[in-house]
């Protein structure tokens, strides 16, 4: 019986080493949907609520675990529900291949029923490689190249396949002129500077008196080639929101976030550092950074691309960093002056002293740093976890403590809501037997992540170990919007677009069989944390959190005083709640002048 298209589609993938497809099925994707049925089990799919969430997934499992994700959807509206996920992985510079059903060929450009020009729409999130297939022999080389150049140049390629040709009987192509012969697999390169530009970094990094490092994603891996670096140089270590997992927080001289979320003693090593190390991050906040010609710079990327457009570096260098950081190793010098590393521990220890005092303070119900400072020594060692952009992000950054083994992602550049159930849920059928912790906002659940709480449903009793965490900060606000409405424009909240309907998780989990856990109070925060450690089950963790808890640092905040005073003067007199020293004298201090 001949193979048709379709069934070689899912060989195809299974060559390629793909266990996992995470979708949603649709008329213009039957073919394949059912030679995965065919295939009895060799491909695991799992089926989301939204295909926004299988794209979120495919790139959350693509960060988890260095590998390619796949995402599947129908043509038309599913296609184009893939697309916000999609842009997390381009844009986070992860692997994700799309497959996308189409109307049949003949119909294509006839105004037919979901019929929706692909190619033109993910020209720019697949620009490495979006084609459709037209000939069944062509497929072949569409999936292997759709693979290695995702895998190439970490970023999500897309073959568009119409329902015509998903079921026609496969042909391997005819050698003859014209025809592509392509072959499965991809070995990573050995990317490395040339001899003479380590020698010019090494300079650099020699001369100085007071050398910064920040780390990003592109640093994972390369974590004892940086403490090492660390260690001769007598240089702190600050951490991209993407980077957070690169090293723990339990060495001393790692000085933890940096911008919005980040660290006093980051922000404090940054204003007085000579020399600044950036090794695989694209962090994109100027203001946090040394004052342009205020230090001597040298970046490691292995994307020429990403090079000295955050800082202006005097050696841009082009490698892999662990391969690069070895290479630069025996060419550094050891400082003996170990004053600058000494202040840089000193800093970092007190951030850690302020944050514990900040958390104990009380709050109208609860206040979230006190959820997530107590939260964080619980976590095992090997917990995944996840967070949501908004003030769970902010919590994260500042409150749980990485250690060595635990992994955690967040939609770095792109910033989406929804995207911590859904990232979670991937580390779980990534990782089975290990905890995964997703962070959530009450907006960001009810934008899209309730409806994954039936995903979980559908599947965790699949799970070796079944205990999958959400966390909601239910602050019936979309909070960081509205201090953002606060502190970038001196505006009060506006309550028409920041106010949510009042929902009740711990109940919704319960009505799903999951375990539903309400934190109303502070005294109730330790038994609630240690009875989700215990479940049998999922658990959604409901905090009913205080929102006028400032989620910036205080020391970023207190650049905004000016425009929280305008809005507490016109009339937000919440935003002045719960005011923190240096922000609160910030504030008092714009008032004054206003009055004045």
């Amino acid at each position: 019986m001949a193979q048709q298209v379709s069934d070689f589609i899912i060989d195809r993938l299974s060559k390629w080493g793909v266990t996992r497809i995470f979708g949603y099925p649709g008329d213009g994707i039957n073919g394949v949907m059912g030679a995965l049925d065919r295939a009895e089990g060799k491909l695991e799919f799992v089926q989301v609520r939204h295909e926004e969430v299988a794209s979120l997934m495919a790139c959350a499992h693509a960060k988890y675990t260095g590998e390619v994700g796949v995402c599947l959807a129908t043509s038309g509206p599913g296609a184009i529900h893939l697309l916000n996920g999609l842009y997390d992985a381009k844009l986070d510079h992860q692997p994700v291949v799309a497959l996308i059903g189409q109307k049949p060929r003949k119909a294509l450009g006839g105004h037919a029923q979901q019929e929706v020009d692909l190619m033109t729409l993910f020209k720019d999130v697949a620009s490495e490689f979006v084609q459709m297939a037209t000939d069944a022999s062509q497929v072949r080389h569409l999936i292997d190249r759709a693979f290695r150049i995702a895998r190439d140049q970490r970023t999500v390629t897309c073959v568009i396949l119409p329902n015509d040709v998903q079921e026609l009987d496969y042909e391997e192509p005819k050698h003859e002129h014209g025809t592509i012969h392509s072959g499965i697999g991809y070995l990573m390169p050995r990317v490395l500077p040339r001899e003479e530009d380590l020698q010019k970094a090494a300079e650099v990094l020699n001369s100085g008196k007071k050398v910064a490092i920040l780390v990003g994603a592109g640093a994972k891996g390369a974590a004892q080639e940086v403490i090492q670096v660390a260690e001769v140089l007598g240089a702190g270590v600050a951490k991209a929101y993407l980077g957070k997992a690169v090293l723990p927080d339990e060495l001393p001289f790692v000085t933890g976030g940096i911008g919005f979320f980040g660290t006093t003693a980051s922000h404090q090593m940054m204003e007085n550092c000579d020399t600044l190390l950036m090794i695989g991050s694209s962090f994109p906040y100027a203001e946090f950074l040394p004052k342009e010609g205020q230090a001597r710079g040298v970046q490691i990327d292995l994307d020429g691309r990403m090079l000295s457009i955050r800082y202006p570096m005097e050696v841009p260098l082009i490698g892999d960093s662990t391969e690069t950081l070895r290479a630069l190793l025996p060419l550094l010098y050891r400082k003996e002056d170990r004053s600058w590393r000494e202040q840089i521990e000193q800093n970092i220890k007190d951030w850690w002293r302020q944050t514990e005092e900040q958390a104990t303070h009380p709050a109208n119900p609860v206040n979230p740093k006190l959820v997530f400072q107590k939260f964080s020594p619980l976590l095992p060692d090997n917990s995944i976890l996840a967070a949501d952009s908004g003030s769970s992000s902010s919590w994260m950054s500042q409150y749980i403590r990485i250690r060595e083994g635990m992994k955690f992602s967040v939609s770095g550049t792109l910033a989406t809501m929804g995207c911590a159930v859904p990232y979670a849920i991937a580390a779980k059928f990534a990782f089975p037997d290990r905890l995964a912790v997703a962070f959530a906002g009450d907006g960001a659940m009810q934008m899209s992540s309730n409806a994954e709480l039936l995903t979980i449903q559908k599947y965790w009793q699949q799970w070796t170990d079944p205990r999958l965490i959400v966390l909601v900060l239910n602050n019936r606000d979309l909070n960081f919007v509205t201090w953002e409405q606060r502190a970038n424009e001196g505006n009060p909240k506006f309550d028409a677009s920041q106010v949510l309907p009042d929902f009740n998780f711990a109940q919704y989990a319960e009505s799903l069989g999951l375990k539903g856990i309400r934190i109303e109070r502070p005294d109730q925060i330790d038994s609630a944390l240690q009875e989700a450690l215990q479940a049998d089950r999922p658990v959604v963790i409901d905090v009913l959190a205080d929102p006028e808890i400032v989620p910036f640092t205080t020391q970023v905040a207190a650049k905004f005083g000016e425009n929280i005073a305008s809005a507490i003067q016109e009339g937000d007199q919440a935003a002045a709640r719960h005011l923190e020293e240096p922000l609160k004298e910030a504030v008092e201090e714009a008032q004054k002048k206003t009055e004045e």
